[in-house]
């Protein structure tokens, strides 16, 4: 499986407040839909299968959130491919797929996101690398 394209169709963000007490930050990611397309661009074998998925980051208390849609699009063996829309006309898909799928979705959303949590001054929903103060010897 390769990644062929990615690209966001919807990029929103809602601050509703600035009280942060008690905050819990929760995500989550939702495939919308999966289906073959055909490109006389790539001359390759394999097919290729459109992903729309929405990632969601919810500043719980309601606080903000943010919701970001797009588009993946994904170069399978054609046996693979056939395996994975047959799944998905029961709304599932095979664990191995759909874990790459959420990672890549994962990896390039949070970045998108923690662009935005720094414009609108929101802690990050991840945890970000930090230094800690060195132990004491004895």
């Amino acid at each position: 499986m390769r990644l062929i394209g990615f690209n966001f169709t919807k990029l929103d963000l809602e601050k509703k407040s600035d009280n942060l007490k008690d905050l819990k930050i929760t995500t989550g990611i939702n495939l919308l839909d999966v289906k073959e397309v055909k490109s006389d661009l790539f001359s390759n074998p394999e097919a290729l299968l459109v992903v729309k998925f929405e990632y969601t980051i919810n500043y719980e208390k309601n606080i903000a959130i943010l919701k970001f849609c797009g588009n993946l699009v994904i170069s399978l063996e054609p046996e693979k491919s056939k395996e994975v829309l047959k799944q998905w006309k029961n709304k599932k898909l095979p664990e191995d797929f759909r874990l790459t799928l959420f990672n890549i979705i994962l990896r390039k959303s949070s970045l998108k996101a923690l662009q935005f949590e720094e414009e609108f001054n929101l802690p990050a929903h991840i945890p970000l690398p930090y230094f800690k103060p060195r132990e004491k010897r004895k």
